[in-house]
């Protein structure tokens, strides 16, 4: 297995699959807009989502929303307690960092892309009437809901300051000319990220990593047919979830049958 690189490594890292073709993994944050350094440099042919196509929905309809009144998403975000509204209230406060930004800037403008340019466009996540992944939700939902969680929940803002404090010593110094408090801002997210992780725990958080590889190898198996080894696919994902899924793609899971989903080019524009 290769090493992995440091969980908030801001460099994109590239998956070889043994059977052709590459997945490109680059790291997000949350809300946050990056400068166009930290944007993809490499080519790539077709991008996947760790996300159902209902994703697309939502984020049209937050469009509207900023549109009839700038700010909703976030004072939403901000009002509907838990590690996210802890997260949207500290990394806010960052100067230098744009975030707070809805729908979520980074994969939206590369989904954009995406479309503007027709490149295949790939969802992960299965939809709701998939067999296997309505357990996973069952599982998912049991896990959160038990005594001790939900007990765990009334010191939340407890967890946080100490993950926090864990998590400081991850940080990893931004790319040059990009504001210091961008390694602020990873720091902040890994928090939110671990404390969802922690609601949902280790072994159903890893059955779903395995079965978004399952899936992201199909995707992959999908594109050779079109630019053979050649093939690469871009995979946003949120920075401190990259490491996980690289393990998961690591152990060489049977690829699932995935095609892309059409895409729809009206109203785009290159951002």
């Amino acid at each position: 297995m290769a090493p992995l690189p440091e969980r908030l490594d801001w460099e994109d890292h590239v998956w070889s699959d043994p059977d052709g073709g590459q997945i490109l993994l680059h790291g997000v944050l949350p809300t946050v807009v990056y400068p166009r350094t930290m944007r993809p440099r490499t080519n790539w042919h077709a991008m996947a989502l760790l996300e159902s196509p209902d994703v697309v929905d939502m984020w049209v309809q937050e469009e509207k929303d900023e549109a009839e009144s700038p700010g909703v998403n976030l004072t939403h975000g901000l009002i509907s307690g838990g590690a996210m509204a802890i997260y949207l209230d500290e990394v806010s406060l960052l100067e230098d960092v744009p975030s707070g930004r809805f729908p979520d800037p980074e994969p939206r403008r590369l989904h954009r892309n995406a479309e503007r340019h027709e490149r295949p466009i790939y969802f992960a996540e299965p939809t709701a009437d998939d067999e296997r992944w309505g357990e996973h939700l069952t599982n998912e939902a049991k896990a959160a809901s038990h005594w001790k969680k939900l007990l765990g929940m009334i010191s939340l803002g407890g967890k946080w300051r100490k993950r926090v404090k864990k998590n400081i010593f991850l940080a990893q110094k931004p790319p040059k000319g990009v504001s210091p408090n961008f390694g602020s801002a990873a720091v902040l997210a890994t928090t939110w990220w671990d404390l969802n992780e922690w609601i949902v725990g280790e072994k159903v958080v890893e059955a779903r990593d395995a079965r978004y590889a399952e899936r992201l190898r199909g995707a992959l198996a999908d594109l050779r047919t079109t630019f053979g080894d050649e093939a690469v696919l871009l995979l946003p994902v949120f920075l401190p979830h990259r490491n996980a899924i690289l393990n998961a793609l690591e152990t060489l899971p049977q690829p699932e049958e995935i095609t892309s989903n059409p895409t729809d080019t009206a109203g785009t524009e290159e951002e």
